[in-house]
């Protein structure tokens, strides 16, 4: 079984393949202050849930965008898993071409969804993820990464509300029951997730003017289907789409 693995900011996303197949996967907490011996032994609790153990596992593909936790995770995989993981980087079979005008200052995360977006739809393409950060990343008709917009991810934009306004509580991100909030909690739900909702739709027109009407519309990351739900021009939700590039990358490197 391969084990892939997504340091991000916000969140560390793993998942099991058995093939082409994922089997059980998690969603957890970015704890910054952890060590190689932590994230080893949360590995193996995490295959013992799932009823494995470390002689099932026979690989390990990497991405992260945390360069101080890169190297603890590398260093639980060899201690813990016995395994020397595949680091999504520079020099990586990725089966696509980057035309960023640095292409090593593409996220690893970015470079895993666009391999999976162009193995299981096709371009041209507009990525939408939604983490720490939220990045529109355009893929062209023959596969090419041509680059993208970042911008500040909802929860984010929601801390920072929270922290630098003194009288805005810190709030859970849900659908008010309308557009015109009637109480500060409601009217801040309200400018921030269809406030995100409308950008999407914004980007997406920008974006398709760019690449093209067929341009196909892919949704990932923990906020995805919260947006989705309100709004029409995304077509395909997948949360799990860095595992599958994470997959795809492994096949490739083999």
């Amino acid at each position: 079984m391969l084990l892939t693995v997504d340091v991000g900011n916000t969140n560390l996303t793993l998942g099991l393949y058995e093939g082409e197949k994922l089997g059980a996967h998690w969603r957890l907490a970015t704890d910054h202050n952890r060590m190689p011996d932590e994230y080893g032994l949360q590995f193996l609790g995490l295959l013992q849930n799932a009823g494995k153990t470390i002689k099932d596992i026979n690989g390990v593909s990497l991405a992260s965008v945390v360069p101080p936790l890169t190297g603890r995770v590398i260093q639980a995989c060899r201690e813990y898993l016995k395994q020397e993981p595949l680091v999504v980087d520079a020099g990586v079979k990725t089966g696509i071409k980057i035309r960023y005008e640095d292409p090593k200052a593409v996220g690893a995360d970015r470079v895993c969804d666009a391999v999976a977006v162009m193995k299981l739809y096709g371009g041209p393409a507009c990525v939408v993820d939604f983490g720490t950060a939220t990045t529109f990343n355009a893929l062209t008709r023959d596969g090419d990464y041509l680059g993208g917009a970042i911008t500040a991810g909802i929860n984010l934009a929601a801390e920072a509300l929270y922290t630098r306004a003194a009288k805005l509580p810190r709030i859970d991100l849900q659908v008010p029951p309308s557009v015109i909030g009637r109480n500060t909690v409601h009217a801040m739900q309200s400018g921030l997730l269809f406030g995100y909702v409308s950008m999407v739709e914004g980007m997406v027109s920008r974006f398709r003017a760019e690449l093209g009407n067929d341009m196909k519309v892919v949704a990932t990351g923990g906020l995805a289907e919260v947006v989705a739900k309100e709004t029409k021009v995304i077509d395909v939700i997948a949360p799990w789409l860095t595992l599958e590039g994470l997959r795809l990358i492994w096949e490739l490197n083999r």
